[in-house]
């Protein structure tokens, strides 16, 4: 049923975008109590988890999701058997932003990683940590990136966040010839293509642990972040550009090109979906899956020339949208649901707590879901607070780079810059946003409401919105004239 958009009420309104009333939207703590006074009965174990998560990888790049390209029949079956965050948001979409607020449940200007290549500290408890003080074993295997500007120096044990099992490297993109450091100053070296590698370890980690009590394994990859054509042989011949089929906003111009990377990009992604399917094989094999909580997600997405445009940290979907699948048998059944109500970054690590039984430390901002995973509590909060406090990198203020705030509900994303109101798309209607809508009359109603959601979302979080050389100043960061920090290898 369409609707006439220029005389929407507030209820109307509120039910066509899933969005809770403003009054009701808290950044930080909805749900906490209950979870810490939760506890798991007598002599019943808590939940494992394993937390996988790709660098780059797209909300819309499975075939679960439509993507013709995609290959990705284990996803695919783990998606018939999850909860599907089919709005699932990387607030802040960039490397270092998203493993920080994935790690303390914050968002960006209060842990202060809003650029890549500086380091996290030590102000807020981490995951880790969290699960830690719970009894659970913690280890994390891959891809690191919030240790500074130093991308393949040793990680000292009092820099791991709390993580024990450790065969980690700060970042690298050389998937063939990978190294990593575990608790001692030693550079190993993965073998072949590190995905593979990584995968293998963890599918060791689950071998060995699993007679244990709980643990929370957390496996980042590097792929499938450029560069796009480095996946195994056998994955990238069955990929062909001329075969790709190209999002409608991809211009004209940038077809032969986008048609290129992508091939490359969905062999990475088909490369990884078998190793999806091993993890899972293994959990079976270990006796392990009903009872551990196991996600897919990933840090953010890639543009890949929609709109003509590369890489991440703009506001548009193929930027900001990632898979989340959350499989966990015993408390959530063995059958598939979706849900579009918008999860953000900062929501993940209260979400998985909570579905453990896990205390819930103060120092998290973001919201849990899991009474309303579980059934016991209603709707969520239906807006996801997008933001770029300081453009740098590949999208630095010299190729359009702009700071914004905006929020994207089940239906329309809004964005402001400095300047004002920015961008305003109807997703439902228009899914590869080709039609601004900003300040067009009719949709006036539907940009009021979206403004004071947003405005209320910044006061919780307690950000005023100025310009990023403000917080780069505040923060002392070193950086070059495009807002940048250079990194060493």
């Amino acid at each position: 049923m369409s609707m006439d958009y220029s005389t929407i009420d507030r209820r109307q309104f509120l039910q066509a975008t899933g969005v809770a009333a403003v009054s009701t939207l808290v950044g930080g703590t909805q749900g906490h109590d209950a979870a810490r006074a939760a506890q798991p009965a007598p002599g019943q174990r808590r939940p494992n988890v394993v937390f996988v998560f790709a660098d780059q990888w797209r909300a819309q790049a499975t075939g679960y999701a439509g993507d013709p390209n995609a290959r990705t029949p284990h996803l695919d079956a783990l998606a018939r058997k999850s909860v599907n965050f089919r709005t699932a948001v990387s607030g802040c979409p960039v490397c270092c932003p998203y493993r920080a607020s994935l790690l303390t449940g914050r968002y960006p200007l209060t842990h202060g990683v809003f650029l890549n290549d500086v380091r996290l500290g030590d102000e807020a408890v981490s995951i880790a940590r969290a699960y830690a003080q719970a009894g659970y074993r913690t280890g994390y295997i891959g891809k690191w990136h919030l240790d500074g500007m130093h991308r393949t120096a040793f990680i000292p044990r009092q820099r791991r966040q709390g993580f024990q099992f450790w065969k980690a490297l700060g970042c690298t993109h050389n998937y063939n010839n990978s190294v990593y450091y575990g608790d001692e100053d030693v550079r190993l070296t993965w073998e072949g293509y590190d995905a593979i590698a990584q995968t293998r370890e963890a599918q060791r980690y689950l071998r060995d642990h699993a007679p244990d009590g709980p643990f929370a394994l957390f496996l980042s990859w590097g792929p499938p972040h450029a560069p796009y054509h480095t996946a195994p042989e056998k994955y990238r011949a069955r990929f062909k550009p001329q075969d790709i089929v190209l999002r409608p906003n991809v211009p004209e111009g940038d077809r032969d090109k986008a048609r290129k990377a992508l091939a490359g990009y969905y062999a990475h992604i088909a490369a990884l979906d078998d190793c999806i399917g091993d993890l899972l094989q293994t959990l079976e094999e270990t006796g392990l899956a009903d009872e551990t909580l196991f996600v897919f997600t990933s840090d953010h997405g890639d543009m890949l020339y929609s709109r003509g445009d590369q890489k991440k940290q703009q506001p548009w979907d193929e930027s900001i949208r990632v898979p989340f699948l959350l499989r966990y048998p015993a408390a959530l059944g063995k059958a598939g649901r979706t849900i579009d109500v918008p999860i953000n970054t900062p929501d993940i690590m209260p979400t998985l707590l909570g579905l453990c039984n896990v205390e819930i430390p103060d120092t998290v901002e973001g919201m849990d879901f899991s009474e309303f995973l579980r059934g016991q509590a209603d709707v969520p909060d239906g807006a996801a607070l997008i933001s770029c406090p300081s453009p740098f990198g590949q999208w630095n203020r010299g190729r359009g780079g702009r700071e914004y705030r905006g929020v994207r509900t089940a239906r329309f994303t809004y964005v402001r810059d400095l300047n004002g109101p920015w961008l305003l798309y109807d997703n439902i209607k228009d899914p590869y946003q080709l039609t601004n809508l900003c300040d067009q009359p009719q949709y006036s109603a539907v940009q009021a409401e979206l403004e004071a959601i947003l405005t209320q979302k910044l006061k919780e979080t307690r950000d005023e919105f100025r310009s990023g050389w403000d917080y780069i100043k505040q923060q002392g960061y070193k950086v070059n004239d495009s807002g940048t920090v250079g990194y060493t290898n």
